[in-house]
């Protein structure tokens, strides 16, 4: 009958022990239409132990006893059988089944009951009525869960890949064309739809997250393969349409390019100077997610020629009508097809989704041999203009709507269509392992099969033909960020396949082939002579055509990886009538342009580009003057340019063998291009970049060196040319890597001099201890060094600078000239009275010692300047104190006599500073005392004790002492507790 019914037993596992299930399927016309298990498993897909039972009765339909529907069976039995038949089957289920037994019994005998009024009974073995819808079994109920569950995971927990396996297994459902697929995806729909974040992202006005972005274009390119399919109902597609609008008109539903329309140009709508590209985007109709299946909708398939078209590889024009000029036909009399080429790819979409490979094939044919003749004609009118064009050096014609990043994919369908049908497939082609890393797919030719001559052309080169046809189609930068992301994304999808093909000679020339129709096409290709100033660039797919090109055609790649190095929307500004600001900085300024999100991704694949140029070129002199000049003319970014002379150094400095001179010129002289670009502007890694070109300069060799430490004004600061720049070339490491020769040495070291003077004269403060000691083993330089400093002395340098350079002077042996250097120092100081902890304290502790070391003569002119610059009690009785401790003149300068006695506090020169320490005391003790809080009584009853120390150095000390402290309790005598502190310790 249609009922399956069977116990699976599960065998014993070393957890688990042997479990055994009662399974029943019921199935009609070669379906499974629904199951149940006692396993209780809740998925999507059947569990082990249903497919176990259908598998079980597909191998051994004998094994499995056939019988009549239960109907037919009871007909037969008479009222005592009957009786017997149900009590047995009462019994043996008798908990289950009793209260429903019950039930029905006393319906039947009830004779107004509804079991009553319908003629005989169900049979669910009997199978459906022919009418009866048949439809595989799907578990709506667990899709919901399962697809509510996923989301709510937001992309975490491989949530985007097991919904990316739904997406898939829908595909899987359209290709076996299984009904189920629709309704599957109708259940993944409404769940997404009914997805909290999207009320929420729509709030806060902030795109949807990345992830979630992609499920959604999956999404909305699953349905329109639904839509498309070439045999559906009429009342199937007239249904879906309703949902679809339904879906379309929800205000939290996703749009198209993948904001909530929150883009700049709606921010400028709102002003009042709104250009027309702000007014097309206001009545520029919605267009969400699913608009381009409400679209595809309108579409059928009833057209005789594209039915001809898809029904046979043999149809072709009749010969007579190949003269002139024909919309169905190309001179060869291949068929065309003419339609808007995305939509005429999502058909072959469509065709290959729903299971009809061959026809997707066939299409997409037809497709390219249409692309074909459209880029022989953009070529001939191009031809036509070419001199105009060139002279204005720029274009409008472009591709509004480009085919990569398209909502659609169509490049990537035609090119999926085709190598599907040129691949290998492998005996263990299932076996993938673990990891997941499926080995790349073999291809091979397979010839096109046409009714016309034998053409010698392949399924695989037509691919690789499309694709690079797709990836040059001069286009215009799509408007948001989304679009443009998207647009950067499908460009590397697509490279990734094509890096999946062998290049053997009949790629190669099919390689060669479009790569000179790209460079010749004009206006209608991104590689082409002129390109409109916003066009997308063409760095990634030339980085991948220069690679592929190079060890079959040189000249042609770097012909046409130079063309690529262009960015042109950084290189002019808008077209006189447009506001003037570069329109991929942010800003709400009306402009006819949309903002580059994605500049600095296209900046890094620019760089990419020139980088395997270089490294393709290492050794070639001319080639890499050609790259050079390239670079200079077409990378604005400093550190770009930064990346790319490290990346020259770096291959031209191989570890393992000698270095590349052709190379290593190239990265110095991009270096060199760096330090003049960041001089005047501020620069984080600047150092580092300095600190490079030297270790660079240092391996291409000693001119190199002269070089930059000659010109060294238009490439350095002044600080970082005697910092980092000479003082890295004098070093001991750079002089042993070069082995240099005493002359070479010598020439080093004067240019070194030279540039110290020069930048001690620029910048005084920041160079000139640098300057001395660049100078210290050339006589007159050291002392044209210290005319400097001294000159600079009064006017641009602060005592700390000073102080640093006196002690310099000391430890190099010029004591005299350090003290000259510590009194300018000390004529720019000045410690206030509570500043006894001042960082300077230690410079001019060193300074006094240093003058008393010289002799009475210098103390005694050190002495007026310190106590004219500090005023701190302690700092001067601390000099006053060590001042006494020893004679003075003890450093025993050459001519001078030392009467080795200790000074007196009573005579000059430290009588004067014994009265400044007084009287620094006396002030301070006022103004502490003007506010002074309980708790620093104890510290302040110390303080005048050190004063007190002071005070008694004097020959009328403890008079003046005294004095000072009956002074202070007849004007402090408010405060009574301190007051009496002070009695008790000084009387």
């Amino acid at each position: 009958g249609f009922h399956l019914s069977g116990t699976v037993t599960e065998p014993a596992t070393a957890t688990e022990p042997e479990m055994t299930y009662k399974v029943a399927i019921s199935f009609d016309r070669c379906k499974i239409t629904s199951v149940t298990c006692g396993c209780g498993n809740k998925d999507i897909f059947y569990c082990a132990h249903v497919v176990a039972l259908s598998l079980y009765r597909i191998r051994k339909p004998d094994q499995v006893k056939l019988r009549l529907p239960i109907s037919e069976t009871l007909f037969q039995m008479n009222r005592d059988q009957l009786q017997k038949f149900v009590q047995y089957l009462i019994t043996a289920h008798h908990t289950e089944v009793l209260p429903t037994a019950q039930k029905l019994a006393d319906e039947i005998l009830s004779s107004n009951s509804e079991i009553n009024q319908v003629h005989g009974a169900p049979d669910p073995t009997a199978g459906a009525s022919i009418d009866d819808e048949n439809c595989w079994h799907l578990d709506e109920e667990q899709v919901r869960e399962q697809v509510k569950l996923f989301l709510s995971q937001g992309g975490y927990y491989g949530s985007g890949k097991q919904l990316n396996s739904m997406f898939a297994k829908v595909r899987e459902m359209l290709r076996m064309r299984d009904s189920n697929g629709a309704r599957m995806l109708t259940l993944i729909t409404e769940q997404f739809m009914a997805d909290p974040r999207l009320s929420l992202w729509r709030q806060q006005g902030t795109g949807i997250t990345e992830k979630c972005r992609q499920l959604w274009d999956e999404l909305g390119a699953l349905w329109v393969c639904v839509v498309l399919n070439p045999h559906c109902k009429l009342e199937e597609k007239s249904c879906w349409l309703r949902q679809l609008r339904k879906w379309g008109e929800m205000d939290v539903c996703p749009l198209e390019d993948g904001n909530y329309g929150n883009e700049l140009p709606n921010i400028t709508n709102a002003l009042t100077q709104s250009s027309s590209h702000s007014q097309d985007s206001l009545a520029r109709p919605r267009r969400t997610v699913f608009t381009r299946a409400i679209e595809g909708c309108d579409l059928h398939w009833q057209d005789s020629h594209l039915q001809r078209i898809i029904s046979s590889d043999f149809y072709v024009s009749p010969s007579y009508q190949r003269e002139g000029e024909s919309l169905l036909f190309n001179s060869q009399g291949q068929p065309l097809w003419l339609e808007h080429v995305p939509t005429a790819c999502a058909r072959v979409d469509a065709l290959r989704s729903h299971g009809y490979p061959r026809e997707a094939l066939r299409l997409t044919v037809a497709i390219i041999n249409t692309l074909r003749l459209q880029q022989q004609r953009q070529l001939e009118i191009y031809k036509h203009q070419k001199k105009e064009l060139l002279q204005r050096g720029a274009t409008t014609i472009t591709n509004l709507e480009g085919w990569v990043g398209h909502p659609l994919n169509p490049i990537g369908c035609l090119f999926l269509t085709l190598t599907e049908a040129c691949r290998l497939e492998e005996e263990n082609c299932l076996e993938i392992s673990d990891a997941g890393d499926s080995k790349p797919p073999v291809y091979q030719h397979v010839p096109i099969v046409t009714g016309s001559q034998d053409s010698g052309e392949s399924y695989l080169s037509l691919a690789l033909e499309v694709a690079l046809m797709g990836m040059g189609q001069q286009r215009v930068m799509p408007e948001g960020l989304y679009a443009q992301d998207k647009v950067c994304r499908n460009e590397e999808q697509i490279i990734a396949r094509l890096q999946d093909l062998e290049l053997d000679p009949v790629l190669v020339q099919t390689l060669r082939k479009q790569c000179i129709l790209l460079l010749e096409g004009g206006p209608f290709s991104g590689l082409g002579e002129v390109i409109h100033r916003e066009s997308v660039p063409m760095h990634t797919f030339a980085k991948y055509l220069f690679s592929a090109l190079l060890p079959h055609d040189a000249d042609l790649a770097y012909k046409l990886a130079l063309r690529a190095m262009r960015l042109p929307v950084l290189e002019t500004t808008a077209p006189s009538g447009d506001v003037t600001h570069p329109h991929h900085l942010v800003s709400v300024v009306p402009s006819r342009y949309p903002r580059w999100f994605t500049l600095g991704h296209l900046e890094s694949q620019q760089c990419e580009l020139a980088s395997t140029m270089l490294t393709a070129a290492k050794g070639d002199m001319l080639r890499l003057r050609t790259v050079l000049e390239a670079i200079q003319k077409n990378i604005h970014s400093s550190s770009l340019i930064f990346k790319l002379a490290q990346d020259a150094f770096k291959i031209a400095t191989p570890a393992d063998s000698n270095s590349d001179t052709t190379l290593l010129n190239v990265a110095l002289e991009l270096g060199l291009q760096v330090m003049r670009m960041t001089l005047s502007t501020l620069n984080w890694r600047r150092r580092e970049m300095v600190r490079w070109l030297v270790t660079c300069a240092t391996e291409v060799g000693v001119r190199a060196l002269v070089s930059i430490l000659q010109s060294w004004y238009s490439l350095f600061t002044p600080t970082e040319a005697t910092s980092i720049v000479a003082a890295t070339v004098m070093s001991h490491n750079t002089i042993l890597r070069l082995s240099l020769d005493y002359p070479q040495r010598e020439e080093l070291a004067s240019c070194a001099r030279t540039l110290a003077l020069q930048c001690a004269m620029k910048d005084p403060q920041n160079c000139a201890l640098s300057a001395l000691t660049l100078c210290e083993k050339d006589h007159i330089a050291f002392e044209t060094a210290y005319q400097i400093v001294i000159d600079a002395a009064s006017t641009g340098m602060t005592y700390t600078q000073l102080f640093t350079i006196a002690r310099y002077m000391e430890h190099r042996g010029y004591p005299l000239r350090a003290f000259k250097l510590a009194s300018l120092a000390m004529t720019h100081l000045n410690l206030a009275y509570n500043q006894d902890t001042h960082p300077a304290i230690n410079d001019v502790l060193w300074a006094c010692a240093l003058s008393h070391s010289l002799g009475k003569n210098e103390l005694a002119a050190i002495i007026p300047l310190v106590v004219k610059s500090v005023h701190c009690a302690t700092v001067l009785s601390d000099i006053l104190r060590r001042c006494t401790m020893t004679a003075p003149g003890l450093a025993g300068i050459p001519g001078r006599r030392n009467s080795g006695k200790l000074m007196s506090t009573d005579k000059a020169p430290l009588r004067q500073l014994l009265d400044a320490t007084i009287s620094a005391y006396i002030n301070t003790t006022h103004s502490r005392l003007t506010h002074i809080s309980p708790r620093h009584y104890g510290e302040f009853i110390e303080f005048l004790s050190k004063a007190r120390e002071t005070f008694l150095l004097a020959q009328d000390g403890h008079i003046q002492f005294a004095q000072f402290i009956d002074n202070l309790k007849q004007i402090y005598k408010g405060k009574k507790k301190l007051m009496l502190l002070v009695r008790e310790r000084f009387g």
